[in-house]
């Protein structure tokens, strides 16, 4: 069977340390455990990318073989500043992947057709089209049930990632129309961190969006900046639409970044450099996730991506 890596090695090996050859640290969430992995032995699940409700169920490793060897030199123009259409399209595509393909993308949009079920159990209830259950549950109407908690939506987390994969191009093509902020990270002793769901989430002025920020190696992130007048069924895979600013982060941002990235990491949280702050940091911020939560304003539904405490 494949062990198939939901965060690609390429990314990974980015963040090994000089200290320790072909390997990096890491900190798990859950109990602080501290180890030295290598890109091979993380993130990975047997068969992870094999998809039963996609009639090519590995496709998204035919995706993948337009990304991962490029991802390196991805990162060098974005370095060195001389981004082109092949460099947008490469990094627009790990990130898409990675929300397509990680547990923690799978289970979060699993959420919001959860949601949608719910809703359309409960409008349909409300018209009497939905038969009463049996009498074992008293005949409760389905509306009852789910109120109660004694009725629950379960769904299968790789329909949501057959679901992205189905729009992974649709996904690139938005992400490389938007602006992208070029983080540059100068200060030393207080490099990025990597994880296992590399893509934070940041609260903007506009509750409807929320910046994405990916770290690309332990001196660069981008920041992707949502449009929300951009036409999403406009298909544009030139990128005339992308347009970059390069930032020189303070120490206090690039604070700020690394807190979102342990927030948002779903358990596992790597790093290049064992400076004696990384473990009281990550314990800090240890405690929260990444979860997809309903927004109604009269009859409008969204959903909106929130960081939120779990223990």
């Amino acid at each position: 069977m494949a062990l198939d890596h939901y965060v690609s090695q390429v990314h990974l090996r980015k963040f090994y340390s000089t200290k320790l050859g072909n390997r990096m640290y890491a900190i798990r969430k859950q109990d602080l455990k501290a180890f030295t992995p290598d890109a091979h032995s993380v993130c990975r699940l047997e068969e992870g990318n094999t998809n039963p409700f996609l009639k090519e169920a590995r496709a998204i490793e035919e995706f993948l073989k337009t990304v991962e060897p490029c991802y390196n030199s991805a990162v060098d123009k974005l370095q060195n500043d001389t981004i082109d259409h092949d460099c947008v399209y490469v990094i627009a595509g790990f990130v898409a992947y990675v929300l397509t393909c990680s547990p923690a993308a799978m289970r979060q949009q699993a959420g919001p057709i959860k949601h949608m079920i719910e809703e359309t159990a409960r409008a349909l209830d409300s018209k009497d089209n939905l038969p009463k259950v049996s009498a074992v549950l008293a005949e409760r109407s389905v509306t009852e049930l789910l109120d109660s908690g004694l009725f629950r939506v379960q769904v299968d987390p790789k329909y949501p990632q057959a679901i992205g994969t189905a729009s992974i191009f649709s996904r690139i093509n938005t992400f490389g129309n938007f602006k992208w902020e070029i983080l540059v990270n100068t200060i030393e002793n207080s490099p990025f961190f990597t994880s296992d769901f590399p893509v934070a989430v940041e609260k903007t002025p506009n509750i409807q969006i929320q910046n994405w920020i990916v770290p690309l190696a332990p001196n660069l992130a981008i920041r992707i900046c949502p449009d929300c007048e951009y036409d999403h069924q406009q298909t544009d895979f030139s990128f005339t639409g992308f347009r970059r600013v390069i930032r020189h982060l303070k120490r206090q941002e690039v604070i700020s970044i690394n807190r979102l990235l342990v927030q948002c990491a779903e358990t596992t949280v790597f790093f290049r450099d064992n400076h004696e702050w990384v473990p009281g940091f990550v314990k800090q911020f240890s405690g929260f996730q990444v979860n997809v939560r309903a927004m109604k304003r009269g009859h409008l539904h969204w959903f909106t991506h929130e960081i939120e405490r779990v223990s």
